[in-house]
């Protein structure tokens, strides 16, 4: 008797974006292939692609309007792309709303830190993990299921403190975060990010306004977090923190990748220098 025939349902067969994800490299946690998004009859992000490597610190720079901060918001669910895909770990994120793409372990910065002001540091922090049981009229009247609450509490809290400790800014825990300076708020707003235990950081800009103790605290933190396997794309207009920082360079002019590559290489490039660099290299 002869084999029954293979089924060839087409429903049976992969997707092309599962196609895509499969294609992933392991060591790639983020990978943006082909990102396009529109405005109207305005094309901000023109068919972007990129990598990001495992542990890396990674740049992302170009002159105002080049699409950076569309190309962040479409990675992070912000804005939905036109077209286009990004792959987390291999799994398509595209189009997902932002907390399900944090839940999945990449969360984002902003430029304007988005603190909660009428919350204590130590609050804000405590907020930010994903999977908190928290309150309900069942758990007020059962004890036993209180006792859950309260035991993740004390272990949020706990590990709260560890994250103040490790930016430095534990002395401001019992502190109003609308009371804190421009640089407290950009070390605030990275500890609350870790505190969702992220694979990926996308940080917005985090030196901007920061004078140069803090900027060289929260470089120093960013270089401890890499060392314990995080893995960070960073948009930044400080030319001296992309070159002396970030071993990959993706430079982005009019909405496409331009260029990317090592510091040295980026910096001989003669098409990035004409677009918008200079001497600034």
């Amino acid at each position: 008797m002869s084999e029954p025939a293979a089924d060839t349902d087409p429903e049976a067969a992969d997707s092309p974006v599962e196609q895509a994800a499969q294609r992933t490299p392991s060591g790639l946690p983020l990978r943006v292939d082909g990102l396009r998004k529109e405005f109207g009859g305005i094309t901000a992000v023109d068919g972007v692609s990129f990598e990001v490597e495992s542990g890396s610190l990674t740049g992302l720079i170009g002159p105002n309007g080049a699409g950076k901060s569309t190309t962040f918001n479409c990675i992070t669910g912000v804005h939905e792309p036109t077209a286009g895909d990004v792959y987390l770990n291999g799994e398509a994120i595209t189009g997902l709303a932002p907390y399900e793409i944090a839940q999945r372990g990449l969360v984002r910065t902003f430029q304007i830190a988005r603190e909660l002001p009428e919350m204590t540091v130590l609050e804000n922090l405590m907020l930010a993990p994903k999977n908190q049981q928290g309150e309900s009229a069942l758990r007020s009247v059962l004890p036993g299921l209180r006792g859950g609450v309260v035991d993740q509490e004390e272990q949020l809290r706990e590990r709260a403190w560890e994250t103040l400790e490790f930016f430095e800014i534990d002395h401001l825990a019992t502190e109003y975060a609308g009371s804190l300076s421009g640089g407290q708020r950009k070390l605030l707003e990275m500890a609350r990010a870790l505190m969702t235990d992220p694979e990926v950081v996308l940080l917005d800009e985090p030196l901007a306004g920061v004078n140069p103790t803090l900027e060289e605290k929260l470089l120093d933190r960013v270089d401890d977090l890499r060392a314990e396997g995080y893995t960070f794309l960073l948009v930044e207009h400080d030319m001296d923190v992309i070159m002396h920082h970030c071993e990959h360079i993706i430079v982005m002019h009019q909405g496409q990748v331009l260029a990317e590559g090592g510091a040295e290489e980026i910096r001989t490039n003669d098409r990035v220098i004409e677009a918008y660099l200079g001497d600034d290299l």
